[in-house]
């Protein structure tokens, strides 16, 4: 079996609270959390080279999972996806059972963020595994957070709650502030999905504030991103909801987070919708879609898609093509192992008036509430 070549050990960052990037290893550990991807794929492809002509397995595999991660972060989902397997063909070379797990990872990473759900599971599962074998504690918790976040996405909170909160009290016990941040944000999604609206906001303050102090602009992002809907979804609060999701835009864009300013501009989006803003709305949710069919995202693709319909709906299309869009809508997310596919469905029929949409039949009665989708994030750190 393989033996560890590398452990990866918590920096001295931790323990002054900042946040750092573990996926920055070997030749890259000096890269900040906060650094622009495309300047860390640059460096990862150049020191990925070096490695490759001094035939050092370890430091190809460690290179090449920044490479990796860069590239899914930025939306170039091809290239990312030949890294992290060849990431993870030099680790098994070199018999290095951390930097497999760190590949393995990225990979499953990856599969959530193209809505590849059972692979991302798998490719998780054995990540968690291989990091536990190897010592590796970061790439242990790291690889059962996807496994939590992948089941939040899902809508199966019951079976992943537990795990966030474990995830998080091992967090602050080792004073991860990156995972923290993750974790508060990921509790603080499920209480805003369930109607929990003042828990929800409490966490995601919370996480906004860690991760300021951590200067974790990323988590940051996401957390203002998290307080934007519940001020817009509980308390109508459009002009402040905007201003924080003006915020998180800049640093995704300092950062060049695409997928991540994808979402932005899709909750963007549903804050003009809830406000009646639908020509707003609807160019929110173009533009959303636009990107997140230009990265293969397809979560995000079908929830850009269900906005667009209802804000088109809105606008007086044709009710025929409302339904029609929203049947394929439901095919798609059914497609993509969501819980609540039908009821998202089914509940934006009965608010727009239009249904019921054939492949199931609506039953819910129209609330007047925009339907909250499963999870709320979308590709991962």
């Amino acid at each position: 079996m393989a033996q560890v070549t590398q452990q990866h050990t918590l920096p001295e960052e931790t323990q002054r609270g900042k946040a750092f990037a573990p996926e920055y290893q070997g030749a890259l550990g000096t890269l900040s959390v906060n650094a622009s991807l495309t300047d860390v794929r640059a460096k990862g492809l150049e020191e990925l080279r070096a490695a490759e002509a001094a035939g050092d397995l370890s430091g190809m595999a460690r290179c090449g999972l920044a490479v990796a991660e860069a590239c899914r972060r930025l939306g170039h989902n091809e290239e990312a996806d030949r890294a992290w397997k060849a990431s993870y063909r030099a680790a098994r070379s070199a018999r290095d059972t951390g930097a497999m797990a760190w590949a393995l990872w990225s990979g499953g990473t990856l599969a959530r963020q193209r809505g590849a759900l059972p692979l991302a599971y798998r490719l998780l599962r054995l990540a968690a595994e291989l990091g536990e074998r190897g010592g590796d504690i970061v790439v242990r918790g790291y690889s059962l957070a996807g496994l939590a976040e992948t089941g939040r996405i899902q809508g199966d909170y019951q079976a992943v709650g537990e795990l966030h909160e474990q995830l998080l009290a091992e967090a602050r016990r080792r004073g991860e502030a990156r995972h923290t941040v993750w974790a508060l944000e990921g509790i603080a999604q499920m209480h805003r999905n369930t109607g929990s609206y003042d828990t929800a906001l409490a966490l995601f303050e919370e996480a906004a504030d860690t991760a300021r102090q951590a200067d974790d602009r990323r988590g940051q992002a996401w957390a203002l991103r998290g307080m934007a809907d519940v001020l817009s979804v509980r308390d109508g609060d459009t002009e402040r909801a905007l201003e924080l999701l003006s915020r998180a835009e800049t640093m995704c864009h300092e950062m060049r987070l695409s997928s991540a300013l994808a979402y932005n501009h899709k909750m963007r989006g549903n804050v003009h919708y809830r406000a009646g803003r639908y020509a707003q709305a609807r160019e929110d949710y173009t533009l959303a879609l636009s990107e997140f069919r230009a990265m293969d995202e397809a979560r995000g693709t079908a929830l850009a898609r269900l906005g667009l319909a209802k804000s088109l709906a809105r606008l007086g299309q044709d009710p025929a093509e409302t339904v029609a869009e929203l049947a394929s809508l439901r095919h798609a997310l059914e497609r993509l192992g969501l819980r609540h596919a039908h009821d998202m469905i089914d509940k934006a029929a009965a608010e727009l008036g239009v249904g019921p949409v054939p492949g199931h039949d609506a039953s819910p009665a129209p609330d007047g509430r925009e339907t909250p989708a499963p999870g709320g994030r979308g590709a991962g750190r």
